[in-house]
C-alpha cells in the first residue's frame, strides 16, 4: 500500500517542478498597504492539494479494500458481537490485507513506470500510463461484464471490441459496482450457519418454555467457540485474498 501511495505522489510531484521551471513560484509576496505582506498560493499548487485529498478515495476505489471491509463488517454482524473488533481494528486488517493483495500490483507498477520515470528514461505521460496500466489489468480482471456493459450504456459508448478501449471512468464504476456484490456474496455466505445457529437456540428455548431469555445471549457463545474451532480469521483472510488471484 505504501508503494501504492508513492507512486501515486511521485506522479504528482513534477506538477511542481514544473511551476517552478516555468518561473511560477507556489507562494508569491507582495507588501501590504499598512507595511506588511501579503501571500498568495498559486493555482497549480491548489490544484496539487486537492488531487493528494482525493488520493485515499482513489486508493480504495482501485484496490481491494472496500470487498475486505464490506465482508469483515458483515462477518461482524453476523457474530453479533456488537462493536467488537472495533471499527479501528477492522481497519487496520483491511488495509494490511489489501497491502498484501495489491503489493505485485504496485511492483510493476513502480518497476515499468516509477524507476524508468526517476531514470529519466521515460516521459511524464508515458510514466503515468504506465502506472496506471497494472491497475487497470487489476480492475478488468476483477470486473463484471455486465457491469462494463451497464455503464457503457448509461455514457452512452458504443461496445467495446477489446478492454483497452473501455474508458477509466466507466472502468472505475463499473469495479465498484462489482466489489460490492462480490462483497455482499461472500456476506451470505458467512451469514448462513450463524443464522442456523440462532435458529437452533431459538427453538431449543422456545421448547424449555424460555421464551423471556434473549436467543441472541445464548447463541453468541456458541458463534464465538464455532468461529474460533474452524480457525475462522485465518480462512476468511486465506479465501478473501485467494478471491482475487482467482
Amino acid at each position: 500500500m505504501m508503494r501504492v501511495v508513492f507512486i501515486l505522489v511521485a506522479l504528482l510531484l513534477p506538477g511542481l517542478v514544473s511551476a517552478a521551471d516555468l518561473n511560477l513560484p507556489a507562494v508569491t509576496s507582495s507588501p501590504a498597504a499598512g507595511g506588511g505582506q501579503e501571500y498568495s498560493v498559486s493555482l497549480q499548487l491548489l490544484g496539487i492539494m486537492t488531487v493528494l485529498t482525493l488520493l485515499p478515495a482513489l486508493l480504495l476505489g482501485m484496490t481491494a479494500f472496500t470487498r475486505i471491509i464490506i465482508v469483515l463488517s458483515i462477518l461482524r454482524q453476523a457474530l453479533g458481537t456488537g462493536q467488537t473488533p472495533s471499527n479501528q481494528v477492522l481497519l487496520s486488517l483491511a488495509l494490511f490485507l489489501t497491502m498484501f493483495i495489491m503489493y505485485p500490483v504496485g511492483e510493476v507498477a513502480y518497476r515499468e513506470a516509477i524507476q524508468p520515470y526517476m531514470a529519466e528514461q521515460l516521459q511524464f505521460d508515458q510514466a503515468v500510463k504506465q502506472a496506471a496500466e497494472p491497475f487497470r489489468n487489476f480492475m478488468l480482471s476483477q470486473t463484471r461484464e455486465s457491469d462494463i456493459a451497464r455503464f457503457a450504456e448509461i455514457g452512452g459508448y458504443d461496445d467495446f471490441e477489446d478492454p483497452s478501449d473501455v474508458p477509466f471512468t466507466v472502468l472505475m464504476a463499473s469495479f465498484l459496482t462489482s466489489e460490492l456484490k462480490t462483497a455482499f456474496q461472500i456476506g451470505f455466505l458467512l451469514f448462513i450457519p450463524f443464522v442456523v445457529i440462532d435458529l437452533v437456540v431459538a427453538s431449543v428455548l422456545m421448547s424449555m418454555g424460555m421464551m423471556m431469555l434473549s436467543p441472541m445471549m445464548i447463541s453468541l457463545p456458541f458463534k464465538i467457540m464455532l468461529f474460533v474451532l474452524v480457525d475462522g480469521w485465518g480462512l476468511l483472510m486465506g479465501s478473501l485474498a485467494a478471491s482475487f488471484y482467482q
